[in-house]
């Protein structure tokens, strides 16, 4: 079985505007018919609550639509970001696009 996984690469800061255009950017490509988003955030130089909080909001409405969210490519800022918080046992976190292609691509 292959799932159709649109990969999404934003850059710069990830807060409150950013965000919010992110999360219409994911669920756009919900409702193009993908099965699930990479978002490869090594283009985020900043992100503040604001941005972990719309992520959060767009990971629910991604599952609510059965649908899967992938994350890779984290900074050292934001990965500290998803480590205080404790969304990184949340999301699904890869090191980078390869990484993901070896673990869930291949998986499926």
């Amino acid at each position: 079985m292959t799932i159709a996984v649109k990969t999404l690469e934003p850059v710069g800061m990830l807060d409150g505007a950013a965000a919010h255009d992110l999360k219409n950017q994911v669920l756009d490509v919900m409702r193009q018919g993908a099965d699930g988003v990479l978002l490869n955030l090594a283009g985020i130089t900043y992100m503040n609550s604001s941005g972990i909080g719309a992520l959060v909001s767009t990971f629910k409405a991604v599952r609510e639509n059965d649908k899967q969210l992938y994350i890779c490519g984290l900074t050292d800022q934001v990965r500290m970001i998803f480590e205080l918080t404790k969304m990184d046992r949340v999301f699904n976190l890869y090191a980078d696009v390869a990484d993901f292609q070896s673990k869930v691509a291949t998986a499926n």
